[in-house]
């Protein structure tokens, strides 16, 4: 896999890239950024500490979770605050460990204390949709308006918008995934794998030795983060 392009950054997390090149990460004192060809915009919120996960599927609507303060912050696509859900104050306490976007106004969330993966709706504070509990510790949490995919030591479940499980895959060592509309890419040790939409095998990618300390995938285009530099491999299985 020949690599295409490389940018380089100081980003303590990289959390996204669209089709347009629009930049999603985060830097050491904490601060998302959102970086475009001409520009870069901002957030930040110290009270919340550091950002665990970030989600900019849909960017009118990127989710930043803060797992130390059980908290989700919804921005605009200016990064403006558009709305905050402190899982700490509902009357309903949840104890959440992933984040991840749904359809709507909805996150699917992994309730910690109950062991079950919810969609859950901020705007009402209702779950629409909850799974059975699970068994095994997560791993990774990722989806779109469609799927949600749940990684965990045993098993990566496929849950559609319903909640329904839809497919289950014994895990073989994978620690985490990053996911992009038709492709699921999932990480061995320093070797990646893809699962197809519509697909039931896992195949491996062919990629450069390369230490990985993060990796993206939008579209048919892999990214792959180590040492501030972000390179850009046009996906191939071996």
């Amino acid at each position: 896999m020949q690599i295409e392009d490389s940018t380089k950054i100081q980003a303590k997390s990289v959390f996204g890239i669209d089709t347009f090149g629009t930049l999603y990460y985060a830097t050491d004192n904490n601060t998302f950024n959102k970086k475009t060809k001409d520009t870069t915009i901002t957030y930040a919120n110290f009270q919340l500490g550091e950002i665990t996960t970030a989600n900019s599927f849909n960017p009118l609507k990127i989710n930043l979770f803060y797992k130390d303060f059980n908290t989700v912050v919804i921005l605009d696509n200016r990064l403006a605050e558009v709305f905050k859900v402190d899982f700490n104050t509902l009357q309903d306490y949840k104890n959440v460990s992933f984040v991840s976007t749904g359809f709507d106004n909805t996150l699917w969330i992994f309730n910690q204390d109950l062991q079950q993966l919810e969609l859950y709706d901020y705007k009402t504070n209702k779950i629409k949709q909850k799974t059975v509990p699970i068994q095994s510790e997560v791993l990774d949490l990722k989806s779109d308006y469609n799927n949600c995919y749940m990684l965990t030591e045993k098993y990566l479940y496929v849950y559609n918008y319903f909640g329904s499980l839809i497919a289950k895959h014994t895990n073989t060592g994978y620690k985490s995934m990053a996911f992009s509309k038709a492709h699921l890419v999932l990480r061995k040790e320093n070797n990646l794998f893809l699962l197809s939409k519509n697909s039931n095998e896992i195949k491996p990618i062919e990629h450069p030795n390369l230490l990985i300390s993060q990796f993206l995938v939008t579209n048919e285009t892999l990214y792959i983060y180590h040492d501030e530099i972000l390179r850009q491999y046009q996906l191939k299985l071996q």
